[in-house]
């Protein structure tokens, strides 16, 4: 047998055992070409197990030191805004917790509002009973709320991945007005979400079927004043508007906030009374009514006031005025650029108002036909008896346009012909559309109503009629105003509409209960149930010309209520729609050059074929009513000056009831 050479072994041996065993020559000793050759037996790491073996160290192993970061420098600037940051947030806690403590003690003692008297709870069971009747519409809604949050998953991914940008333009929901709602992604993501939901559970809703329409109709409203409370944009932590205040204000603008929620819950006894307005910039009689004139009448229910003539000639048929009791008169006449009475004054009329009492206590049985005999009646006779014309040209507005609606049913009954046209400004006389106001009329509510007007001495405080109006447009009149007062902190606007819905005025029980349930619960002039005095109220009786005003946005008196009442007259009427709503809409000067009015000499028998041939006219629809009454009020006589007449002046305008707060 042959020997197989010593040098060939490495090729049968482990090259680890090899190496480890007797190492004759390092890498850098062999040649390349040996070296080359050897390589490949390296992969399996024996140097990597040979160097695991223990070995002592010579001397102790010293790790080397660690280099501690240099802290951030803060200039001495950014450290005292930090501070101020710091102890504002702390201030506006301690101010805001302060407010609310002494509510808790100040309600201690007063009675709790009795559960639900909105009737919310039956009506949302009623409308998730109908829903659950029908599951397949559930599986649909789930599955469309599901779908919406897949797309916008997805689109919010793309943006986070670059591939697709920020949505662009400015929202057309106030609320979110602010850039950073769609410019950052998580305040877009907050955005789009509340939307989704929110516009998903008030669709589903109103899809329920097989139940009463008030109770659908007060499920809807009650979910969305929830929703609407529920939006990102009335917290702190998710507008990124107050906190971009926040930061820039150093916690100021936080401060400011919460002394002005604090002063508010103060002003509201307990109650948060949001402020919408810098109610200190107009005075009435100051730079609010201020149209010259004199009150030449007081009586028990109203001032009568005769504004001073600015032409030599005026119209021999007096122009008077019964505005809403519900407010006060001066909403006609804010300052000069937009003040209908001083307008009417420079068109050649000869101008009368009534400017009702701002009831209290004692008056808390007066009833509807007190106002309609100690208000219109007696103010139709001081007008004739001042100026010696034989009739009136008779303007109402709101709620006194019901009253005059009625006045001129009793009149025609008795053949009493003092009136001979009249104007309705955003009036009802059919209540069957008289739109979510009916909600606050059921018999429930109005014996809650009837608990709070007792509580307060037979008058229903003139806060909660505002505080029902203002839920009517809680994203405009509550919550626009709780974020720009309390969150942003903002200093109040001199707005002088807001100052004149902040001047509230309260109502007698016996008159408003009359009210609520005679036309919002029966629908008396419609349904031929209303007798006053002995006399059975039939508008169909009323044959004098009638100009009709409604506001296509009014969510007070619906267009399509004032429509359905003006079919009830048995006279010519002349019916307009306006632009706005139902205090833009009627204070609305010709040298604004806003919105627009829409007229159609048919009358058709709804409003939607109204509309189908109406004629749009831009601008304000003064003078178009203008002309209407100077066909209709007479020859031109000499300016009548209220301080030569036969009612002696008592003190000039505005006068002394318009002056009496709630």
């Amino acid at each position: 047998m042959t020997k197989t050479p010593r040098k060939a072994a490495p090729s049968t041996a482990t090259p680890v055992t090899k190496v480890a065993a007797k190492p004759k020559a390092t890498a850098a000793e062999r040649t390349p070409e040996k070296a080359s050759r050897k390589a490949p037996a390296l992969k399996a790491a024996p140097v990597k197990k040979a160097a695991t073996k223990p070995v002592a160290p010579e001397k102790p192993f010293v790790p080397p030191p660690i280099e501690t970061p240099e802290p951030p420098a803060f200039d001495n600037d950014t450290l005292r805004k930090m501070e101020a940051l710091s102890v504002n947030i702390a201030k506006a806690a301690m101010t805001a917790q302060s407010a609310l403590a002494k509510t808790v003690f100040a309600q201690g003692d007063s009675s709790a509002l009795p559960g639900d008297p909105f009737q919310v709870g039956p009506a949302m069971t009623e409308v998730m009973n109908s829903l659950a009747q029908k599951p397949d519409k559930l599986v649909e809604a789930q599955s469309e709320l599901l779908t919406g949050y897949m797309e916008l998953w997805g689109k919010m991914t793309r943006r986070t991945l670059g591939t697709e940008a920020a949505p662009g333009g400015k929202s057309a929901d106030k609320r979110f007005a602010d850039p950073h709602w769609q410019e950052n992604i998580m305040f877009d993501m907050m955005r789009q979400s509340y939307l989704l939901s929110s516009n998903w559970i008030n669709k589903l809703i109103s899809s329920a079927e097989g139940i009463d329409p008030m109770v659908k109709r007060r499920a809807e409203f009650f979910t969305k004043l929830l929703t609407d409370a529920m939006s990102p944009s009335n917290f702190l932590f998710s507008n990124p508007a107050a906190l971009k205040a926040l930061v820039e204000t150093s916690g100021e603008s936080l401060v400011k906030g919460m002394e002005r929620f604090a002063d508010d819950m103060a002003r509201g006894d307990g109650k948060l009374k949001i402020s919408q307005a810098d109610t200190d910039s107009f005075v009435v009689g100051r730079n609010v009514a201020t149209t010259p004139g004199k009150v030449i009448y007081r009586g028990p229910y109203f001032e009568l006031l005769q504004y001073s003539p600015t032409t030599e000639q005026v119209r021999d048929i007096p122009l008077l005025i019964f505005p809403p009791w519900i407010n006060k008169f001066y909403i006609l006449d804010l300052q000069s650029k937009n003040s209908l009475i001083k307008w009417l004054v420079d068109q050649g009329f000869s101008v009368f108002l009534v400017a009702w009492v701002n009831p209290d206590a004692s008056m808390k049985d007066t009833t509807f036909e007190d106002y309609l005999f100690g208000g219109v009646y007696e103010a139709v006779q001081k007008v004739i008896e001042q100026t010696g014309a034989k009739s009136v040209n008779a303007v109402g507005y709101c709620i006194g346009g019901t009253l005059l609606g009625c006045a001129l049913a009793h009149m025609a009954a008795k053949g009493d012909r003092t009136i001979s046209s009249a104007t309705f400004f955003t009036a009802q006389h059919d209540f069957s559309e008289a739109g979510d106001l009916l909600l606050f009329t059921s018999e429930t509510w109005l014996k809650e109503l009837e608990r709070q007007m007792d509580a307060a001495g037979g008058v229903l405080p003139g806060s909660a009629m505002a505080d029902t109006f203002n839920s009517l447009r809680a994203n405009d009149l509550v919550w626009s105003f709780f974020v720009n007062n309390y969150l942003l902190g903002k200093e109040l606007t001199p707005f002088d509409l807001l100052c004149w819905n902040a001047d509230q005025t309260r109502m007698p029980k016996a008159l408003h209960m009359f009210y609520l349930r005679k036309f919002y619960g029966e629908n008396a002039l419609t349904n031929h149930k209303l007798t006053l005095a002995g006399v059975d109220i039939d508008l169909k009786k009323v044959t004098i010309p009638i100009y009709e005003q409604a506001g296509r946005e009014d969510h007070i008196a619906p267009p399509g209520s004032v429509y359905k009442g003006s079919k009830l007259f048995g006279g010519p009427v002349t019916f307009m729609l306006a632009g706005s709503g139902h205090i833009a809409g009627v204070v609305n000067p010709p040298d604004a050059k806003k919105y627009m009015h829409w007229l159609n000499e048919a009358h058709p028998d709804t409003l939607k074929e109204w509309i189908d041939t109406a004629v749009e006219h831009p601008g304000s629809w003064w003078p178009h009513w203008a002309g209407w009454l100077n066909e209709r009020a007479g020859k031109m006589v000499p300016a009548r000056d209220p301080a030569n007449g036969k009612l002696k002046p008592l003190m000039d305008a505005p006068g002394s009831y318009v002056m009496v707060k709630s």
